[in-house]
């Protein structure tokens, strides 16, 4: 997110968040840079995590930190009373997210996969399934999102080395992305 807002007056800056499904896996990376204008207020945020029942779903925020905790914690009380239904769970987070004067306010865009989904949730009442198995948000999310599309022609790579791979093409090119990469992981073989 590259804009100052009513919400944002002093121009902080997104991130790089990047999920890859690929044979029976997924992952998702996100790096740990957070800017405020054009400086680097720290290194090495995390902004992905593990939800729900067993961590069982991985999610990535991209925005204001603060709206993204917010948004975090809403989703896990959705996952709470929906368990093991990642759709149903998003669906309602964004029907709140865009009814509800506080929550219509926040600054921030997820990205939420289980074992079989992945989700872009945005503050527009979003719930996007990819069609490629691909997502990237936040600043450098397109670089990445590029990148990642390229590298799923290249036979034998494995969606952590895809993510891990197009996240430092991404920082090679977003000022706003750096090499800290914090990759989760979901799927056959994977601990």
């Amino acid at each position: 997110m590259h804009h100052t807002s009513s919400n944002d007056p002093v121009g902080w800056h997104g991130t790089t968040i990047l999920c890859v499904r690929r044979n029976g896996k997924v992952a998702m990376a996100g790096d740990g840079q957070v800017s405020l204008g054009n400086t680097v207020i720290k290194g090495n945020a995390r902004k992905v995590r593990r939800i729900g029942a067993g961590g069982a779903v991985l999610a990535g925020f991209a925005g204001a930190t603060a709206d993204a905790f917010t948004l975090l914690e809403r989703l896990e009380a959705k996952l709470e009373r929906f368990p093991n239904q990642l759709e149903r769970a998003c669906v309602e987070l964004a029907k709140d997210w865009r009814t509800d004067r506080y929550l219509r306010r926040l600054e921030a865009m997820m990205a939420v996969a289980d074992a079989d989904r992945s989700f872009t949730l945005t503050g527009n009442g979003d719930v996007l399934e990819p069609d490629d198995g691909v997502i990237g948000i936040g600043s450098g999310g397109n670089y990445a999102l590029s990148a990642a599309r390229a590298l799923m022609t290249v036979p034998g790579l494995e969606a952590e080395e895809i993510a891990r791979r197009a996240m430092l093409i991404a920082a090679d090119i977003c000022v706003y992305t750096n090499t800290n990469v914090i990759l989760e992981t979901l799927g056959e073989g994977v601990a």
